[in-house]
């Protein structure tokens, strides 16, 4: 039994009229949440993970959301997604083929099937545009904060090497089609009606190949293992696209190349997390430096930079420190490094330590905590 898919905003957990800026926030936080890095032992979290992405990528494309938000997702029901023999399609194919004649030119529409003709052009060689990949990469923070160079193994339909991508063997000529008579389409009758249709074995061309490639068999192309190099911007965000021209598959007989579509995914920090442009972490410090003030050292992902810490700091209390955060990838700027500072409490105290706190306690008074005093203030009529 077929799977029924969850609707896409109830998977971002967004309303249907959500900005772009809506659905990337609603995007980022889930993906943090689902991430497979997050949650090694949930394979559901995974399935997940694939099914933001798939939300993610539709409704940041304005013509696929409108499609989605008319028809669902019977809008790409044909679509075949990204990967080998699928890639990012026209949402309205599926409608465009009850009407032309289908994708690969295979049978006659309505208007060609009933009146005779018409249809789509078709290449006169029997080119076809190659399908668009999609390719999901996985960069450390500190790359997507300073860019990167990176080179990736796509496994392919690339251009034969035995024919040069025409399909055909050496000397080699394209014939008329003995199926059609070099028309592309050929004619029957059905009752009162003739019926014409796109050639099924020359798909329409009118020409077939005399002597296919034994390599390829006439598709001009074969399965390769390809290393391409990548460019990834300085501060790049989880979930971003990076579109690598004519790196897709390579199209039939010589056909355009599709392009190759690398989608984003930054690995978890030991250390920061990352909000928009702005970089967050926790950093512990001693309870006596808290109470006495002074340097410590916080780290940044250029090194290690110093925060004054003033006498008297709470636990929790947080600091910034500006310009070292992520370098806006659009050129604007340069997000801040926000810490938090946790007061760390002495867990094991000898008995000269232990002496020598109590001391000190006693000489604390009500001045000396002003939280706690206001607390109890607060709450004292539920202690009578």
């Amino acid at each position: 039994m077929a799977t029924t898919k969850r609707d896409y905003y109830e998977i971002l957990s967004i309303t249907r009229d959500a900005s772009e800026e809506d659905i990337k926030r609603a995007y980022r936080k889930l993906a943090v949440k689902f991430h497979p890095d997050k949650n090694p032992d949930d394979a559901g979290a995974e399935e997940k993970f694939k099914e933001l992405g798939e939300a993610y990528d539709v409704l940041m494309d304005g013509q696929k959301r409108a499609a989605y938000d008319r028809y669902g997702h019977a809008a790409f029901a044909q679509a075949g997604g990204f990967g080998r023999g699928g890639g990012f399609h026209d949402p309205f194919d599926i409608f465009r083929e009850v009407f032309s004649g289908g994708a690969a030119g295979g049978g006659g529409g309505i208007f060609e099937t009933f009146f005779g003709g018409g249809g789509a052009q078709v290449d006169p060689e029997g080119r076809q545009r190659g399908s668009d990949l999609r390719y999901d990469m996985q960069i450390t923070l500190e790359e997507a904060a300073f860019g990167a160079e990176k080179e990736i193994e796509v496994r392919k339909l690339d251009t034969c090497d035995r024919c040069e991508g025409n399909g055909a063997e050496s000397g080699s000529r394209s014939i008329s089609c003995p199926t059609c008579g070099g028309r592309g389409q050929v004619i029957s009758s059905r009752g009162f009606f003739q019926v014409s249709q796109t050639c099924p074995r020359c798909r329409g061309v009118g020409q077939i190949i005399e002597k296919p490639c034994r390599a390829c068999e006439g598709e001009g192309r074969v399965e390769k293992l390809s290393r391409i190099k990548l460019k990834v911007p300085a501060g790049i965000a989880e979930g971003s696209r990076l579109r690598s021209s004519h790196n897709g598959e390579a199209g039939i007989r010589g056909g355009e190349r599709g392009d190759l579509y690398v989608v984003i995914h930054v690995k978890e920090h030991a250390i920061f997390q990352r909000e928009d442009d702005n970089l967050y972490c926790e950093l512990p410090i001693p309870f006596a430096l808290a109470a006495l003030g002074g340097d410590v050292a916080v780290p940044t992902l250029e090194g290690k930079a110093n925060l004054k810490v003033p006498a008297g700091t709470q636990s929790g209390q947080i600091f910034k420190l500006r310009d070292k955060g992520i370098v806006n990838v659009n050129g604007r700027g340069r997000g801040d490094l926000l810490a938090r500072l946790l007061v760390e409490v002495p867990t094991r105290l000898d008995s000269e330590q232990r002496r020598k706190l109590e001391e000190f306690a006693e000489l604390c008074g009500d001045e000396n905590t002003p939280l706690r005093k206001g607390f109890f203030d607060r709450a004292k009529e539920f202690f009578r």
